[in-house]
């Protein structure tokens, strides 16, 4: 059960550096009035709901959102379902169902431009009235900083999909990741000395980079192991399907099974269909004295 809460709302994909500003004055103000910091967020996204577009692609997970704010100082995100009832709500029974009974919100941080509401028809300036009535306090997040905010989920979305993950991480202020579990792949990497862990992720609505390969690192048991990552179809045995596989240098255990998250930190190249293995085999070896010198160099 919630205590009296500060609340602000929104999707918080990416949980980026504007996000990141938001988050911060959410959790001091929480410290400040001695409340509980609250992030609101819908899922499924409103618009694979309303406009049945599925092809959302989003940066986090809710689990990966959830850790990444915590790390902030929140003290919960509260995923609200949504579906076409929850739509249906007027912007009265939104306010007293979910920020009064449900979050006990005492201040909202919301945007200047947020609306509310069937049919979205409620702004800040109808949630300021409410919180008149309902005995809460409305702070603006101001133009700039909303825009700060659109602006960088667009630039991180365009440059994962264009496999420039530095961009994508100077924007996030963290690495961007991958997690899921480890499944058993075909075994080639295995007969060509290069064994891999397969990442099967299981949201379908994750955002996957451009195909290619990069440097990667995983915390695995407490200890950072780094490695090479291919995203793609495996063009030189003639694969069929899209497969994230993960070699990692001077790593033995069996991750079979297992939850593994992948930060990633430099796109290497593009996937190659090679001749033979052999020629596939003598450029992983390119690849990985590439990604050893520049791991001796970031270190």
């Amino acid at each position: 059960m919630l205590g009296p809460t500060v609340v602000t709302i929104g999707t918080f994909d990416g949980v980026h550096l504007g996000h990141q500003k938001i988050i911060k004055r959410l959790v001091a103000e929480a410290k400040s009035r001695q409340l509980e910091s609250v992030v609101l967020t819908f899922f499924p996204h409103p618009r694979m709901v309303l406009q049945k577009d599925a092809n959302i692609k989003l940066i986090n997970t809710i689990e990966e959102k959830e850790a990444i704010l915590k790390s902030f100082g929140l003290s919960k995100l509260v995923v609200n379902p949504f579906t076409k009832a929850f739509s249906r709500l007027t912007a009265e029974e939104f306010v007293e169902q979910i920020l009064v009974q449900q979050l006990q919100a005492k201040h909202v941080i919301i945007g200047y431009d947020h609306h509310f509401g069937r049919n979205r028809n409620a702004n800040i300036d109808d949630l300021k009235k409410f919180g008149e009535v309902y005995n809460f306090t409305v702070e603006e997040i101001s133009a700039q900083d909303v825009d700060d905010v659109a602006v960088s989920s667009t630039k991180i979305r365009t440059a994962l999909q264009e496999g420039d993950i530095e961009t994508a991480n100077t924007f996030l202020n963290y690495k961007f990741m991958l997690s899921g579990i480890v499944v058993k792949g075909k075994g080639i990497g295995k007969t060509i000395n290069y064994p891999t862990a397969n990442l099967q992720i299981e949201e379908d609505y994750k955002l996957i980079p451009k195909n290619g390969v990069y440097i990667v690192k995983s915390t695995i048991n407490n200890n950072e192991v780094y490695g090479m990552m291919n995203i793609g179809f495996n063009p030189t045995v003639n694969g069929q399907h899209k497969t994230i596989e993960v070699h990692f240098l001077n790593f033995k255990d069996d991750l079979y099974n297992k939850s593994l998250q992948v930060e990633l930190i430099k796109r290497i190249r593009n996937e190659i269909k090679f001749n033979t293995l052999s020629d596939l085999k003598a450029q992983i070896a390119i690849d990985q004295k590439f990604t050893l010198d520049f791991i001796n160099n970031v270190k």
